[in-house]
C-alpha cells in the first residue's frame, strides 16, 4: 500500500508542478486557465488518493476518491466561469493566439 501511495503522490506532484509551470509560462489568462484547470486538479486529486492509500483506512480512501471526483467535476466549471468573466471584461488574448471566435460576438451586448 505504501508503494502505491508513494507513486500516486509522486505523479500528483509532477502534475501540480506542470500546472504551476503552465501558469508561469503561458501568455494570457485563457491559456493559463487551461493549465490550471487540467493539470492542477488531477495533481491534487492524485496526491489526495496517495494520502488515502497511505492511511490504510477504507473510509478515508472512499473520502479521498470522492474528493478526487469533486475536483474533476468542479474545476472545468470554475475555469469556464473565469474565462467567461475575462471575456466579458474584454481581456484580450495573447497576440500569438490565431483564432478568437468571440472577438465580435460580445461587442455591444450587455448580457
Amino acid at each position: 500500500m505504501s508503494g502505491i501511495a508513494a507513486i500516486l503522490t509522486l505523479i500528483g506532484s509532477l502534475f501540480c508542478a506542470l500546472a504551476a509551470l503552465g501558469l508561469l509560462r503561458f501568455p494570457d489568462v485563457y491559456t493559463r486557465l487551461h493549465a490550471a484547470s487540467k493539470a492542477g486538479p488531477l495533481g491534487a486529486g492524485l496526491i489526495l488518493l496517495g494520502a488515502g492509500f497511505a492511511s490504510a483506512e477504507p473510509m478515508l480512501l472512499v473520502r479521498a476518491i470522492l474528493g478526487l471526483v469533486f475536483l474533476l467535476l468542479t474545476a472545468p466549471v470554475a475555469a469556464h466561469l473565469l474565462a467567461r468573466a475575462a471575456l466579458r471584461a474584454h481581456t484580450p488574448p495573447a497576440s500569438i493566439t490565431s483564432i478568437n471566435q468571440y472577438e465580435n460576438s460580445r461587442r455591444g451586448k450587455s448580457g
